[in-house]
Formats: C-alpha cells, structure tokens, sequence
C-alpha cells in the first residue's frame, strides 16, 4: 500500500497476529471481507499511505499465503503436515527481511505489531537494530507466560485429540480436525475478550428463548457466540498451523535468546512506541512496562502508553481514538 519514496526511507512493515494475515488494509481477494486494520492503515490515517509504502506479509508457517505445513513439500508431493520444520518469531522475521531485501528496502522507517505482529516487531529490532528506525509494539509482550503457554496447549490437545487430526496427515480425504480445531479456537477467543467486556455483552442473557432449557445446547448468548467464533474460524484456517504458530509464540523469549532483555537491545538506535491496554489480561501492562524497563537499561529511545478499553486484548483491532493519537504522534515524530 503506498509508494516507496527516492530513497527508500518510507517503508513501514505491519505485522499480523496469530491468526491473521497480510491483507491489512484492503479487502481480502476470497472472503470479500475488509481489511483487518483499515481503520489504522490508509490515505490521511494514523499510518497513512499517501506518506508511507506500507507492506505486509503472511508468516511462515501460516495457511494464509506463506510457506506452511499445508504447503506442498517439494520431496515427496504431499502436503508437509508434521514434516514441516518447527518454526520460531526469530524465523518469520527472518523471513520478512528476505522478502525486503527483495522488494530492495534495506531499512524500515518502522515495524507495526500488535499481539504476536508486537513479538516481531521486538524481533526486527533486536535482530536486526540498524534495519529497524522504530518499532509499534502494541498488546503485546516479550515472552510468554506460563498461563499463555496453558491455554495454547488446551488448545493444541483439542486438535490433536480429534479424531480426524491423524498425526496432522488429513489433507488427502478431506476429513478435517474441524471440531478440534473450533474448541482451540473457543478457548484461545476468551482470553482476547475480558470480562467487563462479556459482561457488557452478554451478561447472562439467553440465546433466542425466553427460559432455560436445562439441556446442553446453547442457553446462553455467549455460548451461542463462541460457538460460532470457533464455527467460522474452521473455514478459513489449518489446524496443523495453528499448532505450529502456537508453539512459535510459546518459544518466544527475548531475555532468554540474549541472556537478557535489555541486553536484547543494548545499544539500539530504535526508537519504540509502547502501547497496552488496562483490560489485556492475555498480555497485561506488566508485559509492556517489562519491556519498558529493558529498553530504558539499554539506553533506548522509549514512550510507552496504557490506554482505557472495555474491550480486552481485541482493543488494538477496534475503533480506538487514543490507539489512533497515539500512533500518528509516534511515526510523526520521526523522520521518512
């Protein structure tokens, strides 16, 4: 999106979440359905393509365009399944930088992530700090936790339980991990939401019935929702990547692969934007100011922002005037 300017200095790279992709600001070319982030990206928005070229990709490991264990494994013919390679953040973002230097953009004027788009982005900058100008790093958090870790593996458990998962081979019949795949989603959509959220919601209101049916069908609305997020979210993704990319994040830790975090980014030239929001209970403010400390010990250039949301770790995808301020201030600031 965009255009690149004489010397190259414009390029700003976004970078998605676990299930996204890299139709960022444009309506995607099978669903019909708009752009994840066209609120944020676009002529006269925070990131603004009459000023900036914007480029985004799908991570390796992905079904959504990139190299995955979908993917056709040149050696024997057939879909990689478990054959592919376990892949980390490290390895995507080494691949976007494969890509850029194809595309002939030595330098990014700034790398944008929120959630797992937020672990790359820390990635770009420590591995790659004379490449990477600034750095968006929105709801996001430098490794891992022990209850992220937990709730990703229900997740994985639910896919590999499933029947049809058969070791991750079930492309060639078609018969797909599909009621796995749509609990791990159930369960992973909770903890993007939060509970003032649901509450404002749902409450506990029922689902197209005036009394409860004291059965097991969907009495409740916000049964009724998450089963249709997992419903919907079956057509459009792999099970076998949501293994893989789930298990990329777990292994996420920037203290641990540079001793640690602020020796990460000891000596950076970046400048970063830090950006949480008060109901993320997935990665909560501790994360961010965590983050904050490190790059203030290293002797990096910070700003970091808790901003006010009843929406949970979603908030960065929806309609957010401070999350808008905040953004167009920061790349404002610097200099294309």
């Amino acid at each position: 999106y965009g255009t690149l300017n004489a010397d190259a200095s414009n390029a700003i790279l976004i970078c998605h979440a676990l299930t996204g992709d890299q139709h960022v600001a444009s309506d995607h070319p099978v669903t019909g359905k708009p752009g994840w982030w066209m609120r944020m990206v676009g002529p006269g928005k925070p990131i603004d393509t009459d000023r900036y070229l914007v480029v985004s990709s799908n991570v390796i490991g992905s079904c959504l365009g990139s190299s995955g264990p979908a993917s056709v494994n040149p050696a024997t013919g057939k879909p990689w399944g478990m054959a592919f390679p376990v892949i980390t953040i490290r390895d995507m973002v080494r691949a976007q930088a494969m890509l850029l230097d194809h595309l002939g953009i030595e330098r990014l004027f700034a790398v944008v992530g929120g959630s797992m788009g937020g672990m790359q982005a820390l990635s770009w900058a420590a591995t790659f700090p004379e490449r990477t100008a600034s750095a968006v790093v929105i709801a996001s958090a430098p490794r891992h936790s022990a209850q992220n870790i937990a709730f990703h593996e229900v997740g994985r458990q639910a896919i590999m339980a499933d029947p049809n998962w058969r070791e991750g081979a079930y492309y060639a019949d078609g018969a797909l991990p599909s009621a796995g795949l749509a609990v791990a989603r159930m369960a992973a959509h909770i903890t993007y939401l939060s509970e003032a959220g649901l509450t404002a919601k749902f409450g506990r209101k029922l689902q197209g019935r005036d009394a409860k049916t004291f059965g097991f069908d969907a009495d409740f609305q916000v049964e009724s929702y998450l089963r249709h997020q997992g419903i919907s979210f079956v057509e459009r993704f792999d099970a076998n990547s949501y293994l893989y990319i789930t298990r990329a994040l777990d292994y996420f830790d920037l203290a641990e692969e540079h001793g640690t975090l602020a020796a990460a980014f000891k000596g950076s030239a970046t400048r970063f934007c830090v950006v949480s929001f008060d109901t993320d209970w997935l990665y909560p403010t501790s994360e961010s100011r965590s983050i904050v400390h490190a790059l203030n010990a290293a002797g990096a250039a910070a700003s970091f922002v808790e901003l006010s949301s009843p929406f949970g770790h979603d908030a960065f995808l929806l309609e957010n005037p401070e999350l808008d301020r905040v953004v167009r201030g920061f790349l404002g600031a610097g200099r294309a």
